[in-house]
Parts: structure tokens; C-alpha cells; sequence
């Protein structure tokens, strides 16, 4: 599991926990564009100074707020009973890590697309890396030849939290539809 660990004091452990609960209660209030440091500071009673210090600008706050959900769902993925975790057939967890994905960016959509306004970012985050390395395993796993990191690019990019919203709100996809739509590409790509 990829998270950010340091060494904190307590006060700033506290702070940091405090301003993630506020940030997480002003998401649910106003949606994610509506979040800013000020209202967040002010929420969680700190300075402004202490949001802008510890997460840097706004997106770093976002990417914190990720931060907190990935992991669960990386234990699931990574630990949890098959057919997303260990235990099932590559296909089958393929598949199951597709619908989960799918499902985290809708619950997730507003956070997703404030942590991904930095185009640079979203590909470097540490999250990123282990949705990368999961798909490129299972590829590997499944036998896939040829060039396993373009493909793993290739599926991560049909659950892209944009191209999702994108179908879901201005082309009216249903979800089942995209979901099948996902089955079919993973078939499609990995041998029976």
C-alpha cells in the first residue's frame, strides 16, 4: 500500500487530521470546486498558513483526500478476497479491478478531477504507481506478450476518471454499459 508516511509532532498530526475531516465535510457540502484553503482553514480553526503549509496549494489537498480512500481500496486489490484479490484467475481479477475502479470514480468523481487539474501530477502520484504495477502483474501473470507498460496505459486510461464522466453525464452511457464494456476489452486482451 502506497501512502504518505512521516514523521509528524502530535500538533500537526492533529492539524493534518483536522483539516482532512473539514476538507472531506466541505466536499460533501458543496461539491470538490467549490472547496477552497480559505474554507478550509477556517472549518478546521487554523490559519490559512497551516493549509497552504502543509498540502501546498489546493490540489495538494485533493490528492490528500485520495489519499485516504485509495487505500482501502488497494488493501481490497491487493489483499482481499478474490475475484479482486489474490485467489482468482488474472481475467477475473482484471475484470473485478475495472468495476471497482469504475465505482470509486463515480462516489469519488468531484475529488478525482480537483487531485487531477495538474496534468503532471496525476501521473506521478504514488496512488498512480500501484494501479500501474497491479495491471502490468496481472497482465504478466495472464501471459500477455508484447508491450505489457503501453497496454496497462492503454486499459488505465478507459477508467479515467474524465473519460468516465464524460460518458456517463454528456453522452448518457449507463454504468452497466461502460462495466461490459470493460469485460469485453479485458477479454479481448488477456487469453482465456
Amino acid at each position: 500500500m502506497v501512502s504518505v508516511v512521516e514523521t509528524e509532532r502530535a500538533d500537526a498530526a492533529r492539524n493534518r487530521r483536522r483539516l482532512l475531516e473539514a476538507a472531506q465535510e466541505l466536499v460533501a457540502e458543496v461539491g470538490a470546486n467549490q472547496v477552497t484553503m480559505e474554507a478550509v482553514a477556517a472549518a478546521a480553526q487554523v490559519g490559512k498558513g497551516t493549509v497552504f503549509r502543509r498540502f501546498g496549494d489546493r490540489v495538494g489537498l485533493m490528492v490528500a483526500l485520495l489519499d485516504l480512500n485509495e487505500r482501502t481500496n488497494q488493501e481490497a486489490f491487493m489483499f482481499g478476497p478474490p475475484p479482486l484479490g489474490p485467489g482468482a484467475p488474472p481475467r477475473e481479477r482484471l475484470v473485478a479491478f475495472g468495476e471497482q475502479r469504475m465505482a470509486f470514480a463515480a462516489e469519488h468523481k468531484d475529488v478525482l478531477l480537483a487531485a487531477e487539474a495538474c496534468g503532471s501530477r496525476r501521473y506521478e502520484h504514488p496512488a498512480r504507481a500501484v494501479l500501474v504495477l497491479h495491471v502490468s502483474a496481472l497482465l504478466r501473470e495472464a501471459g500477455v506478450e508484447g508491450d505489457v507498460e503501453l497496454l496497462t496505459e492503454t486499459l488505465l486510461g478507459y477508467l479515467d476518471v474524465a473519460l468516465l464522466a464524460h460518458l456517463r453525464e454528456t453522452r448518457d452511457l449507463p454504468a452497466e454499459r461502460l462495466s461490459a464494456g470493460w469485460a469485453d476489452l479485458v477479454r479481448r486482451v488477456l487469453p482465456a
